[in-house]
């Protein structure tokens, strides 16, 4: 009985010290699409696809799929932003800056606030 007890008990360690390993440390991060409103430092995005555009704001660190949208402007407020186009490129643009692309827009992919 007290082999089978010690057995279960060392089960059960060996199982939260794997567990332990496994999970991910520290605060965790989420980047949340949010409710774009003037004189909000949020990243900004314009974009379009075929027929529509849309008007985009992102907050907190991480990285979403942005489903190959044409980027008319971006406005990174006080993020550094990366974005990963169709091409391959991987573009890291700095806070506070407020760029457009008139005349050719990536075809984005993935965006990430670092």
């Amino acid at each position: 009985m007290f082999s089978i007890k010690k057995r279960v008990l060392t089960v059960a360690a060996a199982a939260a010290a794997a567990f332990s390993l496994l999970a991910p440390t520290g605060t965790s991060f989420a980047i949340d699409h949010i409710p774009c409103r003037d004189g909000e430092n949020f990243l900004k995005i314009w974009s379009h696809l075929g027929g529509s555009s849309s008007v985009d704001c992102y907050a907190n660190r991480g990285r979403i799929g942005f489903g190959g949208w044409w980027i008319d402007r971006i406005y990174t407020g006080n993020n550094d932003l990366m974005y990963y186009d169709s091409n391959g490129a991987d573009v890291r643009i700095n806070r506070w800056t407020d760029i457009s692309f008139p005349n050719r827009p990536p075809k984005v992919r993935v965006i990430e606030i670092l």
